[in-house]
């Protein structure tokens, strides 16, 4: 059984913030795509991990509020903005569903390489489209497991028996896709970053609040 993600998260945190990114040159097609849609306006991310993209992308928005489950992880995101001088970014623990922030406060809410990773992402798209202005949108980019090498789904369970894995949910694009519409949003734009975007199995998806 998977620990408590909370949990999970803080313990590994330092080793995920000195690990490299695998795709760079796909990180940073996301970070392009996902930029030109915050250029001026107010964003709040989940699953911020130790800050890498909202670092990024803070700087064009209006705001950007940057957020994990994990204090650690936070941590270590506040440390990484003070070595660069300071950033625009906030960084605060919450998640989506309960995010201290009233309803309609941002124009993007952004999820990166988060969703799988979520027990209950009904309840955390949700909240993302509850802090969402009308029209609002929610940029995503999500491993779909399904899409990967079934030997995948053995070895997920035997990991979280010894603490190497949190909970992991394994869809697909298509089933991944019907969520975030059944969310209350109509999904605007997909793509695949990756450096063989035939191969891919991480979908980047804009969705619209209706």
């Amino acid at each position: 059984m998977a620990k408590p993600a909370a949990e999970f998260w803080d313990g590994i945190a330092r080793k995920y913030a000195a690990d490299p990114i695998a795709d760079m040159a796909g990180f940073e097609r996301t970070l392009e795509a996902a930029r030109a849609q915050i250029e001026g306006r107010a964003a709040f991310e989940f699953g911020c991990g130790t800050g890498t993209a909202a670092l990024k992308l803070a700087p064009g928005a209006a705001r950007y509020v940057a957020s994990d489950i994990s204090r650690e992880m936070i941590a270590i995101a506040k440390e990484k903005a003070a070595a660069e001088g300071g950033s625009k970014a906030e960084f605060v623990v919450a998640t989506p569903d309960a995010a201290p922030f009233e309803a309609g406060s941002f124009d993007a809410v952004l999820g990166f390489n988060i969703l799988h990773l979520i027990k209950d992402r009904a309840s955390a798209l949700a909240g993302a489209h509850r802090l969402l202005k009308p029209g609002g949108l929610l940029i995503t980019k999500t491993p779909c497991l399904k899409e990967m090498n079934p030997l995948i789904r053995l070895a997920v369970p035997l990991m979280q028996a010894i603490g190497k894995a949190p909970d992991v949910a394994f869809f697909n694009a298509a089933e991944l896709e019907a969520e975030i519409a059944a969310a209350g949003f109509e999904v605007v734009e997909r793509a695949r970053h990756g450096t063989k975007p035939k191969q891919e199995p991480r979908i980047y998806l804009v969705a619209r609040k209706l």
